[in-house]
């Protein structure tokens, strides 16, 4: 998990999950191009988040309860970091 939140961009998309709950892909920080869908796959594919399709948009949820489960503390203490410039 922490490879996959090594990118700068995922780690904002995680952030925006999980203080905003399900998200439309649009609503995120980062524009949707290619790259950024490649990192909603891998977050998704990693058991990070979790991508919902309605009609014409994509929904992500941050998948906190797995998470935790599987790394009692770890999401938390990464939210909890200060963010590097």
């Amino acid at each position: 998990m922490l490879t996959e939140l090594g990118y700068p961009v995922r780690l904002s998309i995680v952030r925006v999950l999980a203080h905003g709950g399900k998200r439309s892909c649009g609503a995120l920080p980062s524009p949707v191009s290619k790259s950024t869908t490649i990192h909603w796959r891998v977050l998704r594919e990693s058991g990070v988040i979790y991508q919902r399709p309605a009609d014409r948009e994509i929904f992500l949820t941050l998948r906190c309860g797995g998470l935790d489960a599987k790394f009692p503390g770890l999401l938390k203490a990464v939210l909890d970091a200060e963010p590097e410039d």
